[in-house]
């Protein structure tokens, strides 16, 4: 259950990279590496985040959205050294961690899509592009859609694809202003994270508390009735329901799982398809966390 989560946190930063005209398959592995899929299931983008800082690049596990609350690393770098053991420098970490991805989902409790290979891995990571890439917990829903929309997705597509806060954790730096300076967070559940979450900054920073309180370690549509309740963890979370252009949509959500299973799936094969890198771009990598 552990690695599901980890891996999951993985799922939202490893799949653009580079544009490409060639296109991904489903069978990429069928002949090369039979066993793969099986291989990943059992263990369980451009995979830059995978990249330890190396002396020619200062990488993205220290970026701001990233540092202290993604885990996960030492699962993949597993899986590919038992996939490596079975098909030497075949499989990418990228598609290691967008099989990972999908298959910690469904273990979780949540839903099945198929996810296209041939992704390779890039030879370099940038902290600058994942700092300003990755949505920081500030964000608004103008802000959010924005980001989003850099990447081809929608204002739905990030709706749904919000809703991988379903599961893991944030740390207190990240939600202590919302905390004690916002006003649409239901008392009782504020009250009870102020424990663990001091105001005072540097004061129990790294304190980590769950995205979803309701159901912390399940894959499924909790996150959104937690937001009709005013209990979304982060700015960003709660702004999704709070009188804005999406709140239909996190109503539909909240209501039933079916339609944020079926959109979240969707959604994932879209963005699994943002301009990986393939053919003889980039590099199979050897070891997930660096470059050969």
């Amino acid at each position: 259950m552990a690695s599901c989560l980890s891996v999951l946190l993985l799922l939202c930063l490893a799949l653009a990279g580079s544009v490409s005209g060639q296109q991904l398959s489903a069978t990429f592995y069928s002949r090369s590496c039979p066993r793969a899929l099986a291989i990943i299931r059992a263990g369980g983008c451009d995979a830059s985040v995978l990249l330890n800082d190396t002396a020619n690049f200062t990488g993205e596990q220290g970026a701001n959205p990233n540092v202290g609350s993604i885990r996960g690393f030492n699962v993949v770098d597993n899986i590919k050294a038992q996939v490596e053991a079975a098909c030497k420098q075949t499989v990418s970490c990228a598609d290691i961690l967008a099989v990972a991805a999908r298959d910690s989902v469904v273990a979780l409790g949540g839903p099945s899509w198929r996810v296209l290979l041939g992704r390779r891995d890039s030879t370099t990571a940038s902290l600058a592009l994942a700092n300003s890439d990755l949505p920081p917990p500030s964000f608004d829903v103008a802000n959010l859609t924005a980001s989003f929309a850099a990447k081809g997705l929608s204002q739905a597509d990030m709706v749904a694809l919000s809703g991988a806060h379903t599961v893991g954790q944030a740390q207190c730096q990240n939600f202590r202003d919302r905390l004690y300076n916002e006003t649409n967070i239901d008392a009782a559940f504020a009250a009870a994270l102020k424990a663990s979450c001091p105001r005072p900054t540097g004061s129990g920073d790294g304190n980590l508390a769950p995205l979803d309180t309701t159901t912390p370690t399940a894959f499924d549509n909790a996150y959104y009735t937690n937001l009709l309740s005013n209990k979304g963890l982060l700015h960003s979370d709660q702004v999704l329901f709070n009188g804005g252009a999406v709140d239909g949509q996190v109503r539909s959500y909240a209501s039933g799982p079916s339609r944020f299973r079926r959109d979240f799936a969707a959604a994932m094969v879209k963005m699994g398809n943002i301009a990986p890198l393939t053919g003889t771009q980039g590099q199979i990598r050897l070891v997930c966390s660096k470059v050969n």
